[in-house]
């Protein structure tokens, strides 16, 4: 067992703020990510969550405030960060193979380069054997699996999370957050890692930002203090049901006061 060092930060994010219009989604948001350190971040629906990662990959820009990955300023999606999306985001007419090489042949990776390479990924993530299906031949968590293998394949320094697993049923997603931790203690590297199940952000997270209020904030960053590697056996410890219990409260800590208003 052991608690892996944070290292340098490769994120730093600095009063980073963002608007539709006159709807203002998050303001004033600063934060350091690890390079070996997996940040979960979780809060109520419409909080931004999704917004934030986006503005983390250079996909929209922010408002106010700045956003530096490994020294430099985001101003559009950069090398060595990679994305995966709740809804797998595969290329229907394309195989498992060719959508897990897509990223590498993206970057001008050589013919010889994504035959050697690619059948690594697709190994590393359980789906040997399947190189030659098609998406709409194997199942969502297969699918999934699939799109994690076309991030890694980038060997990205920088994995972002979109609510990865909130799309398959719930014995699939247990047996990918598993999964997940297995692949990140062999190539550990940054990750955030959106959420709205509040166990999930506490078994991945070496920390969970909690992210309240219209516009949203950072509310509380709550230390995941339990030692990695982290398995099944994670999930029955005591200091495991009580960082949940602690982060639970704060999220509703607002409906509960609500519910006593309404009680009166």
């Amino acid at each position: 067992m052991h608690t892996m060092s944070r290292g340098q930060a490769r994120i730093v994010m600095s009063g980073a703020g963002k608007r539709f219009g006159t709807l203002e989604v998050f303001r004033d948001i600063s934060l350091e990510v690890g390079e070996r350190e997996v940040l979960a971040v979780i809060g109520p629906s419409g909080c931004g969550k999704t917004t934030l990662l986006r503005c983390l990959d250079g996909l929209i820009p922010l408002d106010e405030g700045e956003i530096a990955v490994e020294g430099e300023r985001v101003e559009g999606p950069r090398q060595g960060v990679a994305v995966v999306f709740q809804h797998f985001g595969l290329f229907p007419w394309k195989t498992v193979f060719d959508n897990v090489a897509y990223g590498l042949k993206l970057a001008g990776a050589s013919r010889a380069e994504i035959q050697e390479q690619i059948p690594e990924f697709i190994r590393l993530v359980g789906l040997a054997g399947f190189e030659h299906y098609y998406p709409y031949q194997i199942s969502g968590g297969m699918q999934q699996r699939c799109g994690l293998a076309r991030a890694l394949a980038v060997k990205p320094r920088v994995l972002l999370m979109d609510e990865p697993f909130g799309a398959v049923d719930a014995q699939t997603r247990e047996i990918l957050q598993f999964e997940m931790l297995r692949i990140w203690e062999m190539r550990p590297t940054t990750m955030v890692f959106v959420t709205h199940a509040i166990d999930e952000a506490v078994l991945m997270g070496d920390r969970v930002l909690v992210l309240k209020g219209r516009p949203s904030s950072v509310h509380e960053i709550v230390e995941v203090d339990m030692p990695r590697p982290r398995d099944r056996g994670t999930l029955l410890q005591p200091r495991f049901a009580e960082l949940r219990e602690h982060v639970w409260g704060t999220l509703m800590a607002d409906a509960r006061r609500a519910e006593r208003e309404l009680a009166r």
